[in-house]
């Protein structure tokens, strides 16, 4: 059994790995391997994909929104706006992706966002456990909604950049 390691962006335990990581994602390598599993199950079955996987890409970047950069700092921008266009609004999520891509233009003004501790209490961790695509919905659901109330602080400010680009 491998030795596990305390993830510094979501504080899940994880394998202590030395596999690939991301550049900007901030996540260890155990925990990047599990968000890898994820994406591959959801790829390869349209009941878990299209159900979730916007919010599992949102969630697991804001989640682990990793060092103050450039990149980074856009990550966490854009996926939380994922998040609220997703849950509060009710967006289409075929529409989603567009309007994220557009809020890339205001990058240069935007200002790191001190993460919230804790960053939610579920984590990817939790999501890989689901034995269905019903459970694994749910699960998702939960953990996007968990993550984005985190972030409470910042709702304000991701509301009014959404608001500049879709009105």
């Amino acid at each position: 059994m491998n030795a596990r390691i305390k993830c510094y962006g979501c504080g899940a335990l994880v394998d202590d790995t030395n596999g690939a990581t991301h550049e900007y994602i901030g996540a260890v390598a155990g925990c990047w391997a599990i968000f890898g599993e994820i994406l591959a199950r959801e790829f390869n079955n349209p009941s878990y994909f299209y159900s979730a996987h916007r919010l599992t890409v949102d969630t697991y970047a804001v989640q682990h929104p990793g060092v103050p950069n450039r990149k980074s700092t856009q990550s966490v921008y854009v996926h939380l706006a994922g998040l609220y266009l997703t849950l509060e609004k009710n967006v289409d999520v075929q529409k989603t992706p567009k309007i994220m891509s557009s809020l890339t233009q205001q990058s240069e003004s935007f200002v790191w966002l001190e993460p919230p501790v804790p960053n939610g209490t579920i984590t990817i961790v939790d999501v890989v456990k689901a034995e269905s695509a019903e459970e694994h919905q749910e699960v998702v659901k939960h953990w996007a909604k968990d993550v984005w109330q985190a972030w409470e602080s910042y709702h304000p400010k991701i509301k009014q950049l959404v608001a500049e680009f879709t009105n």
